[in-house]
């Protein structure tokens, strides 16, 4: 990429068409899945903390796509940072797809499903935590400071329970992370993210 094209104004808004794509791919599959709950009610029995999890993220991924406006003041792009992006929001993809697999294989009911793929899910989990601290810094030390010491301790915490999780297999702490996850969340986003900058 030139010099130019690096700070043209447009290199933003091909970012966020790549970055809808992967989004509108996760959100479809989560809100597919959903769906199969009520079409086929008696073929599978929900499970609340999976149906957590299918909220959170949900929630995370319509965040994700209105915070991600704030790369808009990026003055100069460079592919190591386009590259980031897309992983970051292939992450969601990834994890819309284990909640919600193509086939369940050998297990006969999603609850056994997700606790098979604990690991995978938290692990995964975690990792975009840590991305997310990457693409606020992407933005510039001055908004990562805006959002106070809440944030880095916000983000630590999540992660740390997510690690706990890929460890413990109690369903209590996984139904007590979800709820009380989806709760912040949406008080997060209400108190923080009301307005665009």
């Amino acid at each position: 990429m030139t010099s130019e094209a690096a700070t043209h104004p447009e290199v933003f808004t091909h970012l966020r068409i790549i970055i809808g794509m992967v989004l509108g791919i996760s959100i479809t599959r989560l809100v597919t899945g959903l769906t199969q709950f009520v079409q086929h009610p008696g073929r599978d029995r929900l499970y609340p903390v999976h149906v957590g999890w299918v909220v959170f993220l949900l929630l995370s991924i319509i965040h994700f796509w209105w915070f991600e406006f704030g790369l808009s003041s990026l003055s100069r792009w460079r592919f190591e940072i386009y590259f980031f992006l897309i992983l970051y929001a292939m992450l969601f993809a990834v994890l819309s797809a284990l909640l919600f697999p193509t086939d369940l294989g050998e297990h006969e009911r999603i609850e056994e499903y997700f606790q098979a793929r604990r690991v995978w899910f938290y692990g995964l989990l975690a990792l975009l935590f840590g991305a997310d601290v990457v693409d606020t810094l992407i933005k510039g030390t001055a908004h990562f400071n805006s959002l106070g010491i809440e944030y880095p301790i916000r983000q630590a915490s999540f992660a740390a329970c997510s690690i706990i999780a890929l460890f413990v297999s109690s369903k209590r702490f996984q139904a007590a992370f979800v709820i009380i996850g989806v709760i912040y969340q949406v008080t997060w986003i209400l108190r923080l993210f009301g307005s665009l900058p």
